[in-house]
């Protein structure tokens, strides 16, 4: 290089991977129900960052007297770029902590992009979901056996954020199977209609969740027909999460799982030869081949 020639930009190579970023899945609400390693990074980090205006503050009132806890409900990516740099060129921990599960509408990725820019380590560690809190607080179960086996997690689209062309409500709920619907209750007619249009009979079972597991949470059941209506009443327009599905209708279930069926053989557990015919008859497929190592999975 000549004198006088500009040193050209770092590239992410050049600086050490000493600092590190932790994606902290903070859970649905109850401080209680962040995991324990969670808890333990937010313990030991060096530098917390957490949205008030998603995550209970119960939360981060774990983190270390001396760590620098900042509030980005009102900072852009870019507003937090200097406390990365810092982190990098100082080895420190920064708990990143987002709401719910980080893996689900958590803009992780373009926040690892800028980790991996600034030459940055990153993890995740994972958190309990909005959709699995409002199933646990009404004890329901997502998958019910020959009632729904799938499960579909998605918002409405036209929202600020554009959705991929092929995948709308109404596609989707044409499986008719258990669906979760995020960021989509200021809309709620819309969403109604589209679930309607897609195929749900109008007394398929809803479940309305407003901040689950927080101290002024609002779980509502409802028929579908109902739904539109039912959120308009209690003003729901935000941090609103809609699980629908025939799987979530009270009352006992018309088939049981074949995990702890009497008649189902696995490598743990011999079959009962009556309660076999009983599955036998019922339809259930190799349930009298012999196969040594079949997984507990099938059932």
């Amino acid at each position: 290089m000549t004198t006088g020639e500009p040193t050209p930009p770092a590239t992410p190579d050049e600086h050490p991977r000493t600092g590190k970023v932790v994606f902290v899945g903070a859970g649905p609400g109850a401080a209680d129900l962040i995991t324990v390693r969670g808890a333990r990074i937010i313990a030991e980090a060096d530098i917390v960052i957490w949205a008030s205006s998603l995550v209970h503050p119960g939360i981060v009132a774990g983190a270390r007297p001396d760590a620098l806890v900042v509030d980005s409900a009102s900072a852009s990516l870019e507003d937090l770029e200097p406390l990365l740099i810092r982190a990098r060129d100082e080895g420190l921990l920064v708990a990143r902590v987002h709401t719910g599960d980080p893996s689900i509408y958590g803009a992780t990725a373009e926040q690892r992009d800028q980790c991996n820019l600034l030459g940055l380590a990153h993890e995740t560690v994972p958190g309990i979901s909005a959709y699995s809190a409002t199933a646990a607080r009404t004890d329901s179960e997502i998958t019910v056996p020959e009632v729904s086996q799938s499960f579909v997690l998605t918002r409405l689209e036209g929202g600020r954020t554009p959705m991929p062309p092929r995948e709308t409500v109404r596609g989707f709920a044409t499986h008719g199977t258990t669906m979760a619907l995020y960021l989509s209750a200021a809309r709620h007619r819309q969403l109604q209609d589209e679930l309607l249009a897609g195929g749900y009979a109008p007394d398929t079972p809803c479940i309305i969740g407003y901040r689950v597991t927080w101290e002024d949470e609002l779980i509502m059941r409802c028929r579908l027909d109902e739904l539109s209506t039912t959120m308009h009443e209690h003003h729901l327009w935000k941090h609103t999460i809609v699980l629908v599905g025939p799987a979530l209708a009270e009352g006992p279930i018309s088939a049981r799982s074949h995990l702890y069926h009497p008649g189902f053989r696995h490598e743990y557990r011999a079959a009962e030869p009556a309660a076999q015919d009983e599955l036998r008859r019922h339809g259930a497929l190799g349930i009298a081949t012999e196969q040594q190592n079949e997984p507990e999975e099938n059932r």
